[in-house]
């Protein structure tokens, strides 16, 4: 069988895994394989600036590949599609631990091409109370519902937070994005850990205020490592099979990496059309760090097997990953 592809009952056992609700129908089916172009999927998250600035200014085309974006949901149906051979690759915004999860059951397949993380400099993760919410800190939630976004990732990484501000007896609640500040706002949370944009739409709506930025830093990893929380990658087949294209896909990547840090806020403008953020928004929307395939030092591969490590630790990976393994390395 074709490496690119999972069998019915790999593609299963993910799904079982991280809660996908993958739809097995078209699964294994070769179609991308005649096809002379890159499809690409992304959530319409802000981490994925870099990809949308690529795309909007023309640079994957100036470098000679032609590249098709397909938006998703959430980063779980992105990784589905790339397992199920439905897409070249992903984005940067895409959980890093889910991508991992599915190259642990075709050990190869995945390889990230460019990582992007949080700290307390690139805010990307913070967790937020309402705005009239007497709670002054994290370690106050004892007992409280605390909202996440939806998916094993999302879930394990806000326990985590709450766990590392000695607090075991929170009631972590998976809801849609687009659902979390209502909630807040509607009193049915108590606080949520969430992802840019939401901390920005909802301190500019006078819904929520933050209790903390780069928390998985703080809290979880510690010794100020970066959270390295998503990627872009490629598949291993596709590195293999449409190998001519690679090259001038990296250059226009890498090109809108640097678009973006030459930039800043300005770059913003390109989360228009790819993601909800638009206007005055855009302006306070914080840039995440990105870490090219070229520019990995040994401290991001620590960084990132810390927090691989802890899934494990967490059962939820069934066994240690190593990042090391995952990271692209041109020949």
């Amino acid at each position: 069988m074709n490496s690119h592809f999972l069998s019915r009952r790999k593609v299963l056992a993910i799904a079982a895994k991280t809660g996908l609700g993958l739809s097995i129908a078209g699964i294994g089916a070769p179609v991308l394989a005649q096809e002379k172009k890159l499809l690409i999927g992304y959530w319409p998250l802000s981490a994925g600036l870099p990809f949308y600035a690529a795309m909007d200014r023309g640079l994957f085309k100036a470098a000679g590949v032609t590249v098709e974006a397909v938006k998703f949901a959430s980063p779980n149906q992105v990784v589905d599609a790339m397992i199920a051979g439905r897409l070249d690759g992903c984005a940067n915004g895409v959980a890093i631990t889910a991508l991992a999860l599915a190259d642990a059951q075709s050990p190869g397949s995945i390889k990230f091409t460019c990582m992007n993380f949080a700290n307390q400099e690139f805010v990307l993760d913070q967790v937020i109370v309402p705005i009239d919410s007497p709670i002054k800190a994290i370690s106050e939630l004892k007992g409280k519902k605390v909202a996440c976004g939806p998916g094993i990732n999302n879930v394990t990484l806000a326990k985590a937070v709450l766990e590392g501000n000695q607090i075991t007896d929170a009631k972590v609640i998976e809801l849609p994005v687009p659902q979390i500040l209502p909630a807040l706002a509607s009193g049915q949370i108590d606080a949520a850990y969430v992802l840019e944009p939401s901390a920005v739409i909802g301190k500019q709506q006078n819904i929520s205020r933050s209790l903390g930025a780069g928390v998985i830093t703080q809290y979880v990893l510690g010794n100020n490592l970066p959270w390295i929380g998503g990627a872009a990658a490629l598949n291993a087949t596709t590195l293999k099979e449409k190998a001519e294209l690679v090259p001038a896909f990296l250059k226009g990547y890498t090109e809108g990496i640097g678009y973006v840090r030459q930039q800043g806020l300005a770059a913003n403008a390109y989360l228009k059309g790819f993601t909800p953020i638009d206007g005055e928004l855009a302006k306070e929307v914080p840039i995440s760090g990105y870490i090219n395939y070229s520019e990995v030092k040994p401290n991001d591969v620590v960084a990132l097997q810390r927090l691989f490590d802890i899934f494990t630790e967490r059962k939820v990976f069934a066994q240690s990953i190593s990042a090391q393994s995952l990271l692209y390395m041109p020949a």
